[in-house]
């Protein structure tokens, strides 16, 4: 038997998920199926993990040619096979332009999922403009085929957004099954020539960013109840989700001045200074952001970029944005005319040429300094008449070049005004720790808002009308302070009729003692598990199932044995990713902890397989009754409610035994 051999320090997890061969930790061999002991040392071996299954909510595009066999009668079998082939090229590569995985092809039809391997918060947006630039491409395809064959394509396709279970993507194993599958299917047969329809849940999530027309709820093969559907008209090139910013802000005057006295700073000592704003998404940073702008109109001159998460040529995209407002260059222009109106604010031609080339108005290579060096110049310039504020969003997504430019401006910038103000999620300081933290840089940390700010807030975004006591209650226990959370939960309740504007106020027409996460936010937090290490995310998931707090014990008798040397450390590592947090309240012996927020728990919980949820409900059971053996009342009735969710999903999956 073939044994192969790796170095010790080799990375069991990956290795395990990878091959799914025993594995020793002796001497770090991969040894066959059949073995008990290493045959390279005679060590036991350790055996590796069952492959991995996940539920997770991705986005299904579903594309379909029509009247193909109608060409095949036109075509000679050689010409139609290269049409085809030209056809999924196309659409391939438009789908993963975009992020999405080409799942399969059937027959005509192409499936694409977007949340695979990793999931992203703005999958479904990512989806609809895959769908938007593949009517684009075929288009343009189109007129090809035309001029050479004689034929044009037809094509439908559908969006659907939903739940799924996944297959473990490390081993390739990506096939995702479910009813939002074969909705996406359906809508796509429901699709009129060169249509693309969404289903209700995909709109639901981008309906921010797009035009549509809505359908007749569609009666679709398979579905009891006729299912809501939306005709994509176009995308809008706005990228940004609209916010309330027309009311009062809440609870950050303190961060507000921070920024004020920075920019006074800058001025008075004629230097580059940098502010970054950290903060978990939706904690207010970008309202705190606008609030600063607006408070310095006339002081300062104010530039913005915005780092974007993925896609080509995006190194130097928000230095480009705010070069463009700089200059006012405008989409239409010519390369030429956008050539002479950066020369007129660079004034250097050593340093046009070389933004021009960050920028891509030129083909000319540069090294990296001396784009660097460029774009300073250019800044310094801009600078030189009136204190320049430039505001560079989300750095947390930013490329590892353009920080550097960020760390190049602020570290060689002299006698400039120059204000860098840097909004990012906590990502930046986990990969980055040392980030702004250097002399002429700060760190402002936006904490989540007290209780009585977070039910102002709600207050502001429902106007004058009363807010029922409940809700204003039930708002702020789910929000944990976090103003996205509060507008999201707000709009979902009012969307689903659970809260209605009668006799002068908002009033709960319908239980909302539980309230579900809201499918942008469930996006968000899903995205930020599924970026969580295999290890963290093996220590989560159990104390999801505990509950909003919970014990170290706990989990360390829920997880896996490999792991129970680690439960401390893993917990440490979540509280360091805002994940959890202590909780002081409970006795110092006990080694409490709870989750941010309780939507954080429900997202990590709902990502659990059910049958996983179920033992994972009656071992919690077994630890509880082992250490609570004087079987206190509320303990029976936590252990009742524990029980009952194991039975509840097992009878879900299928029919019941005895145990």
């Amino acid at each position: 038997m073939r044994v192969r051999k790796r170095s010790v320090n080799a990375d069991f997890a990956r290795l395990s998920h990878t091959l799914r061969m025993p594995f020793c930790g002796q001497c770090g061999t991969e040894n066959p199926d059949v073995a008990k002991f290493c045959l390279a040392c005679g060590s036991p071996l350790v055996a590796a993990p069952p492959k991995q299954e996940f539920r997770k909510v991705v986005t299904i595009v579903f594309s379909d040619l029509k009247g193909s066999t109608a060409m095949g009668e036109k075509l000679d079998s050689e010409s139609l096979r290269e049409v085809m082939t030209r056809y999924f090229d196309s659409m391939s590569a438009e789908l993963e332009k975009h992020g999405g995985v080409v799942e399969k092809f059937i027959g005509d039809a192409i499936m694409a999922v977007f949340g695979l391997p990793k999931l992203h918060e703005d999958d479904a947006l990512r989806a609809v403009r895959a769908a938007a630039d593949m009517q684009r491409a075929q288009a343009v395809l189109n007129d090809e085929l035309e001029r050479h064959w004689g034929v044009r394509l037809t094509v439908r396709t559908g969006v659907n957004t939903g739940e799924v279970v996944a297959g473990d993507p490390t081993t390739g194993q990506r096939l995702v099954t479910g009813d939002a599958v074969n909705v996406a299917a359906r809508l796509e047969q429901a699709a009129g020539a060169q249509e693309v329809l969404l289903g209700d849940l995909t709109y639901r999530l981008v309906r921010d960013f797009v035009d549509v027309e809505e359908v007749e709820p569609l009666d679709l093969k398979g579905k009891s109840e006729p299912v809501p559907a939306y005709r994509l008209v176009g995308v809008r090139a706005d990228a940004e989700r609209p916010r309330r910013l027309d009311a009062p802000m809440v609870g950050r005057e303190r961060e507000l001045e921070s920024l004020r006295d920075a920019l006074r700073s800058s001025i008075e000592d004629r230097r580059c200074r940098l502010v970054t704003v950290i903060g978990e998404a939706g904690v207010g940073k970008s309202r705190l952001i606008d609030e600063f702008v607006g408070s310095v109109d006339g002081e300062a001159s104010v530039l913005r970029g915005r780092c974007l998460p993925y896609g080509d040529g995006i190194t130097f995209w928000p230095f480009a944005e705010a070069v463009r407002q700089a200059a006012g260059i405008a989409e239409r222009d010519s390369m030429e005319s956008a050539l002479e109106k950066l020369a007129a604010i660079a004034g250097d031609d050593d340093v046009v040429a070389r933004v021009a080339s960050a920028l891509g108005l030129s083909s000319d290579p540069f090294p990296v300094h001396e784009l660097l060096w460029g774009a300073r110049k250019l800044l310094e310039a801009l600078a030189s008449s009136k204190p320049l504020v430039v505001l560079f969003d989300d750095i947390h997504w930013a490329e590892s070049t353009f920080l550097e430019l960020i760390e190049h401006v602020v570290d060689a910038t002299q006698d400039t005004p120059l204000l860098l103000v840097c909004p990012s999620r906590h990502e930046l300081i986990e990969r980055l720790p040392d980030w702004s933290t250097a002399e002429g840089a700060e760190r402002i940390i936006l904490e989540p808002l007290t209780d009585d700010e977070t039910g102002t807030v709600a207050e502001h975004l429902l106007g004058e009308a009363g807010l029922d006591d409940e809700i204003r209650k039930r708002i702020v226990e789910a929000s944990e302070g976090n103003p996205l959370f509060v507008e999201q939960l707000l709009s979902m309740l009012i969307d689903e009729g659970r809260i209605r504007f009668e006799d002068g106020g908002w009033r709960a027409t319908a239980e909302i003692d539980r309230v579900a996460v809201p499918p942008t936010i469930q996006a968000l937090l899903a995205a930020r598990l599924d970026y969580l290490e295999a290890d963290e995310r093996a220590v989560i998931e159990p104390a999801a199932v505990v509950g909003q707090v919970f014990v170290k014990d706990a989990i360390a008798y829920l997880i896996q044995e490999r792991l129970q040397p680690q439960v401390g450390d893993q917990l440490a590592a979540l509280t360091d990713k805002q994940f959890v947090r202590p909780d002081h309240s409970r006795p110092e012996e006990e080694e409490a902890y709870r989750f941010h927020h309780i939507l954080i728990r429900d997202t990590a919980y709902d990502g659990i397989l059910k049958r996983a949820r179920a033992t994972l409900h009656e071992r919690l059971v077994e630890w509880a009754d082992s250490v609570n053996r004087e079987g206190a009342t509320e303990y029976q009735e936590i252990n009742g409610y524990h029980l009952e969710q194991a039975f509840r999903y097992l009878s879900e999956l299928g029919p019941l035994d005895d145990h």
